[in-house]
């Protein structure tokens, strides 16, 4: 309960702030050590994740990869993830029966196409399963919109 009395006092100081400073406000981004632009460990999650779940995730990971020469990786909590430097964007994982592909400022994108579910603050992704459509375009203008946010959030601190 603590933690959540502390929660409720920082938002209800922000609330009493002025509009104006309230405005100039800006979320510490989340940084991860050890992206590098290729990163090993990852490469060894591709190969444990064969079979058509895996190669779902590596299809898409691939996407995300080619986004810019700035992107990095690493795995962090078990899965691949793709970063701006060392401000991640997006990942993958595999689960029984689907693949996530996720974006840590999902929330914020914007998803015409309502392939988006999760309801964190933050983090959104898509669910795929093999034989299932997949809007292939819609989901490639979420990884663009993805990779384009974190640009302009490292750009603009």
């Amino acid at each position: 309960m603590a933690g959540f009395a502390e929660g409720n006092v920082r938002v209800q100081r922000k609330h009493l702030m002025p509009k104006a400073e309230r405005a100039t406000m800006r979320t510490e981004l989340l940084r991860f050590n050890g992206a590098v632009a290729r990163h090993p460990a990852v490469d060894a999650w591709m190969k444990e994740h064969a079979g058509e779940l895996g190669a779902i995730a590596h299809q898409w990971f691939e996407v995300m990869r080619k986004c810019g020469d700035e992107v990095r990786e690493l795995l962090h909590d078990g899965c691949p993830v793709v970063c701006l430097g060392d401000a991640p964007f997006g990942y993958v994982n595999v689960f029984t029966s689907h693949v996530n592909v996720g974006f840590f400022h999902g929330a914020a994108l914007p998803d015409p196409a309502r392939l988006l579910q999760g309801t964190g603050k933050f983090m959104r992704h898509v669910k795929l399963r093999p034989g299932m459509a997949t809007d292939a375009a819609a989901l490639s203008k979420l990884i663009d919109a993805a990779y384009s946010d974190i640009k302009a959030r490292v750009e603009n601190g």
